[in-house]
């Protein structure tokens, strides 16, 4: 058997449908919804990191592109962890190529990738990490958030930042969150307001200044979710400025 096909033994084993019921309500797997149609195993994600641990030694990309094939979507995010762990393989040993030839198979499976946990969870440690090293690329991020033909590219776009943010890196996320107050997704709304947030622990200059220029028109729980950890009289202030129309 391949790794691959050991991996999807191993979860398949640990099948559990009450648990499934729940994650399809959870990631909104209805009709309509965003992750209309997916379908789920069971299993708890302590239980697939564990699985995918037990396996990442031998994984291949070969492996994670057969995985994230699966209709299952515990089995697609093991795909993506086998990702992780196959980037990191090529980071320790310095290895330039690996990491370029990793994150261009990350690059292609996007649309695999399709909720928001199968993004963020995996986005900031693979495109995230090779842009950090070369950030004469970051502008794919820009092309990924003008997709408007592709929500989790959009949220990629978005998300893989976190990485940059954390190292102090701000250049990409204001334009594109200029780009997002007009967005009409909750996904987006969530996804940019939390990046602005991390911009705010670590610059809060930064982001009070993005806040006065655009709050009165930031969709309202992007907002919510920028200003969270802001003192409670600028919560007010920003939360109770007049609205103005979005353009």
């Amino acid at each position: 058997m391949t790794t691959a096909e050991n991996i999807q033994s191993a979860m398949l084993a640990l099948k559990d449908e009450e648990q499934a019921r729940h994650l399809m309500r959870f990631f909104k797997c209805g009709k309509g919804d965003y992750g209309e149609g997916d379908r789920f195993l069971g299993l708890r994600n302590p239980q697939t990191r564990e699985i995918v641990k037990r396996f990442r030694d031998e994984a291949e990309l070969s492996d994670c592109l057969t995985l994230i094939e699966s209709p299952y979507h515990e089995i697609r995010f093991a795909g993506f962890l086998l990702m992780i762990e196959i980037f990191n393989r090529y980071r320790r040993k310095k290895d330039e190529e690996g990491m370029r030839t990793a994150t261009a198979c990350y690059i292609e499976s996007i649309p695999r990738g399709n909720n928001w946990d199968l993004v963020d969870v995996i986005a900031p440690h693979i495109l995230g990490e090779w842009l950090l090293r070369h950030p004469e690329e970051a502008g794919i991020l820009q092309e990924f958030a003008d997709r408007a033909d592709s929500l989790w590219h959009q949220r990629v776009g978005i998300v893989t930042n976190w990485m940059l943010i954390r190292r102090g890196h701000y250049e990409e996320i204001f334009p594109i969150a200029e780009k997002m107050l007009t967005h009409t997704h909750d996904l987006i709304h969530k996804a940019t307001g939390w990046m602005l947030r991390e911009v705010g622990k670590r610059d809060l200059d930064r982001l009070l200044h993005f806040l006065d220029r655009h709050a009165p028109r930031m969709p309202r729980t992007m907002l919510r979710y920028a200003i969270e950890k802001l003192p409670s009289p600028l919560r007010h202030h920003y939360l109770t400025l007049p609205r103005s129309p979005q353009k």
